[in-house]
C-alpha cells in the first residue's frame, strides 16, 4: 500500500521507436499545455523511465525536472528542427566505405575475413549533438534536491544477452536480477543513452565499461517493469503503435499474388516486433495483475516481505499508424541515404515501415509532433484525472 505521508510517484515509461519517438514528444508538449499553470513548472513525474528514443527523450526532462514545460519546448525544438545529418553521417566516402565493407563481408568473408562492417550508419553526429545540448550532471543534481525519485534506461548486453537497466536514483532503491533482465546502479552518461538508442546493424554498437551494448528494446520484454522496481504509485506509458490494428488486407485481393518481401519490408516488420510488441504484451500483463489484486484482501498480504500491489496504469497510443505517416518520407533524406534505402527496396509506396524508424527529418518528424500533441488533447480530462 502507498504511504499516506508521502508524495504520490508518477512514474513516465516511453517506449522506443528512433525517429517515431517525436509523437511521445508531442504527446508531452500537449501534457504540459494540459497541465494546471501552478504545475507547468514542477514536474509531473518523479520517476522517468524507458528504452531507446524514450531514454533520450527522458534524460532532457531528467536534467530539466526543474522546469517541466521548458524542458518540453526543448524537445520541441529537437525534434522539429532535427535532420538526417544530426543523428547520423550522411556524406557520400562514409556511407560508401560502410556499404563496401557489407558488400565484401557479405560476399567474400570467407575468403577475407568477415566482420569488418560494425554499422549501415555511423552516429557520431547525434552523441555530439547530445553531448552539446544535454547537461547529464544535471540529473544527479535533480536526484540529489530531491525533484526526482530516479531516472532509468535500458540496454541490451550483446555477450550476455539480457537486458541491462541502469538507474540512478533515491539512495533506499535496490538493484534487481530476474532471468532475463537486471537493474544496475550507475552514474549515467551519453554513452548509456547511445547504447540505450543504438538499432542492431543499423547503428554501431556501444561500449560501457568492458561491455558492448545494443538498443534497449531488443531484450526488454517487460518495459513497466523498471518504473516498478523504482517504486512507481502510478504509471503513465506513452507508446508509438496506432491504438487501432491496421487494416485486415489478407483475402481482399484474392486474385492478386503478393510480390515477395523485399529486404526493406522484412526489416521493417523485424523493427516493428523490436519496437511495438513488448509494450502491448506487457501492458495486458500489467492490466492482469491490477485486476488479480483487486481480488486479493490487504490483509492476505501483510506479511509478503515484497508483496505485489496495484499500480494505476494510463497509456497514450498515435491514433494514426505512424508507419503510414512515412509513406513518401525517402523522398525528403539526401541523396546518398536514399540511394542506400533504395538498393534495400524503399520506394515511395513501400519499405514505410522501415523508414518511420530512421526517417530523422523535419517534414516526417513535425507531423509526429502534431499528431502527439492532438492525441493528448483529445485526451485531456482523462489525463487531468490520472494525474
Amino acid at each position: 500500500m502507498t504511504d499516506p505521508d508521502r508524495p504520490m510517484r508518477n512514474a513516465l515509461v516511453l517506449s522506443g521507436g528512433g525517429a517515431r519517438g517525436a509523437y511521445q514528444v508531442g504527446a508531452l508538449h500537449g501534457l504540459a499545455e494540459i497541465l494546471p499553470k501552478n504545475r507547468a513548472r514542477t514536474p509531473p513525474f518523479s520517476i522517468l523511465t524507458g528504452a531507446s528514443a524514450g531514454s533520450i527523450t527522458n534524460a532532457f526532462l531528467a536534467a530539466g525536472a526543474s522546469d517541466f514545460s521548458g524542458a518540453v519546448q526543448r524537445l520541441v525544438d529537437f525534434w522539429s528542427q532535427i535532420a538526417p545529418h544530426d543523428v547520423f553521417r550522411t556524406d557520400t566516402p562514409t556511407l560508401t566505405r560502410e556499404a563496401v565493407r557489407w558488400a565484401a563481408d557479405l560476399s567474400l568473408g570467407g575468403w577475407i575475413g568477415s566482420g569488418r562492417g560494425k554499422s549501415l550508419l555511423m552516429t557520431d553526429p547525434l552523441r555530439a549533438l547530445l553531448s552539446e545540448r544535454l547537461e547529464m550532471a544535471a540529473i544527479r543534481d535533480n536526484i540529489a534536491r530531491g525533484l526526482l525519485r530516479g531516472f532509468a534506461l535500458t540496454a541490451t548486453s550483446y555477450r550476455a544477452n539480457i537486458a541491462v537497466t541502469f538507474f540512478d536514483g533515491a539512495a533506499d532503491i535496490e538493484p534487481w536480477g530476474r532471468s532475463t533482465r537486471i537493474g544496475m546502479r550507475q552514474e549515467l552518461t551519453i554513452n548509456h543513452l547511445m547504447a540505450s538508442s543504438s538499432i542492431p546493424l543499423f547503428f554501431p554498437a556501444i561500449r560501457i565499461g568492458n561491455k558492448y551494448y545494443a538498443d534497449g528494446c531488443v531484450r526488454l520484454t517487460t518495459p513497466l517493469s523498471p518504473a516498478v522496481h523504482l517504486g512507481a504509485d502510478r504509471i503513465l506509458a506513452i507508446g508509438v503503435r496506432c491504438a487501432a490494428p491496421p487494416d485486415a488486407r489478407e483475402g481482399s485481393q484474392a486474385g492478386d499474388e503478393e510480390a515477395y518481401p523485399t529486404v526493406a519490408e522484412t526489416a521493417g516488420m523485424l523493427l516493428n516486433a523490436l519496437f511495438l510488441e513488448a509494450l502491448e504484451s506487457d501492458i495486458e500483463r500489467f492490466e492482469r495483475i491490477n485486476h488479480t489484486m483487486s481480488l486479493v484482501p490487504p490483509a492476505a498480504l501483510k506479511h509478503e516481505r515484497a508483496p505485489l500491489r496495484s499500480i494505476p496504469l494510463f497509456v497514450l497510443r498515435p491514433s494514426r499508424d505512424l508507419g503510414r505517416l512515412a509513406e513518401g518520407a525517402i523522398e525528403h533524406l539526401p541523396y546518398v541515404v536514399r540511394h542506400l534505402f533504395k538498393g534495400l527496396g524503399v520506394t515511395p509506396s513501400t519499405g514505410a515501415d522501415l523508414i518511420s524508424y530512421l526517417a530523422f527529418d523535419r517534414e516526417y518528424t513535425s507531423q509526429l509532433l502534431a499528431l502527439g500533441y492532438a492525441d493528448a488533447m483529445a485526451h485531456k480530462d482523462e489525463l487531468l484525472a490520472f494525474l
